[in-house]
């Protein structure tokens, strides 16, 4: 938005307002300055300052069941998805909010229950091997066996 049209807008809202209120001549100059500046600060973006959470705030933020959010102060079960569509990595999300490098990205329930599905799994497999194993060698024992 260039200034012109800023002083032509901020001249129509200070004649609009003159022609409605008493106002000294010697005000007016001032008076346009201020309504000036006020839609320029308008047009203007301000710079988001991010306050940090105090350690107090980040003690907090990690439950045994959820991961609060810095972004948007919900909680997650697990920040990565969350923070990825925000186009954020883990180590930028730290940074960002200036948390420690061992700040968890999921929460203990739900890295408990991974991990116990995670041995469920492998048991599974182990035992399947185990058995492979035992059967392929009945079936050579059974073909060599043969007449």
């Amino acid at each position: 938005m260039t200034d012109k049209p800023t002083v032509e807008l901020a001249t129509r809202i200070l004649t609009a307002y003159v022609s409605r209120n008493r106002v000294p001549a010697t005000n007016l100059p001032e008076l346009l300055t201020e309504i000036h500046q006020a839609i320029h600060g308008l047009s203007t973006p301000q710079k988001a300052t991010l306050q940090r959470p105090t350690p107090a705030q980040i003690s907090a933020s990690i439950r045994p069941d959820a991961i609060t959010s810095f972004e948007d102060g919900k909680p997650y079960k697990a920040l990565r998805r969350h923070l990825t569509l925000r186009g954020l990595t883990p180590e930028t999300y730290r940074a960002k909010w200036g948390l420690p490098v061992d700040y968890p990205m999921v929460c203990a329930t739900y890295s408990a229950r991974r991990s116990e599905i995670s041995r469920e799994i492998s048991v599974g497999q182990q035992q399947r091997a185990k058995l492979s194993v035992v059967g392929s060698s009945k079936a050579k024992g059974a073909v060599a066996t043969a007449p």
